[in-house]
Formats: structure tokens, C-alpha cells, sequence
């Protein structure tokens, strides 16, 4: 194995991670009772209206290199990807970008957007928390 090679992309990595800051979870609204959550039923439409000006279908350049429209985009992830895993809220950095538990200027949708999206809502963090919990399918 090449050392060199393993060792930038630990790096990178750590980098990437450490890019977003460290989240507090405990911050995080508690989980949705709801069960089943999928991202076509329940997430997607959430992300419709506060993702996809800047993550979505008709973006030719997606911000961060990250698009919002399909499961797949969501789990491939941009710039700091993965932004979502599967199962694991505290590595799901997408969930503490939009829940505001992070730095500022890494906040989803930003603070001073010129769309003037809203923040998602506690419960619709809730949903997005138990969608992860519950695997990200």
C-alpha cells in the first residue's frame, strides 16, 4: 500500500471533517415517531422547498458540489462528503447543517440567504433525524 497515498487521504478526511466544526448533538430535536421514513415520501419534499434553490435539479452548479434532489445525490454527498450516513446522526454532517448546531457560516439554508429560505422547522428535523436513524433509504 502506498503510504503517501494513505496518509493524504486520511488528511483529507480529516480535513473535510474538520472543515464543518464539531457538532453538538444533544442540540439536535429529538427523533420523529414516525416509522418507514424514505427520502422519495418524506424527505424529498422537505428539501424541495429549502434545498433545491441552491442543491437542486435545475442548478447548474450546485453549491459545496452537493445536489439535494435524489437519494442517491444525498448519499454520494459534495465537497465534505459523506454528508449523510446511514444509521449514524453524529457523522450525518447534513443534519447538523440544517438543525444549526454547527458553526454560522456552515448553517443550511444559510442565515442571510438572498431567497430568504426559512430554516427547516424542529419537527421537519425531526423527520430528516429519524430518516437517518432509521437507515436513509
Amino acid at each position: 500500500m502506498n503510504k503517501s497515498f494513505t496518509l493524504a487521504a486520511a488528511a483529507s478526511v480529516l480535513l473535510s471533517v474538520s472543515a464543518l466544526g464539531e457538532a453538538d448533538i444533544t442540540k439536535l430535536p429529538p427523533s420523529a415517531s414516525q416509522k418507514g421514513v424514505t427520502f422519495d415520501k418524506d424527505i424529498k419534499p422537505l428539501f424541495e422547498k429549502a434545498c433545491f434553490k441552491c442543491h437542486g435539479p435545475e442548478t447548474e452548479k450546485p453549491k459545496g458540489k452537493f445536489r439535494a434532489d435524489t437519494l442517491a445525490a444525498v448519499l454520494k454527498g459534495g465537497e465534505n462528503s459523506p454528508n449523510v450516513v446511514a444509521g449514524d446522526i453524529k457523522k450525518s454532517t447534513l443534519l447538523h447543517q440544517v438543525a444549526l448546531i454547527i458553526d454560522e457560516d456552515e448553517w443550511m439554508p444559510p442565515k442571510d440567504n438572498k431567497a430568504k429560505i426559512a430554516p427547516l422547522t424542529k419537527e421537519q428535523i425531526g423527520l430528516v433525524r429519524a430518516w437517518i436513524e432509521q437507515g436513509a433509504k
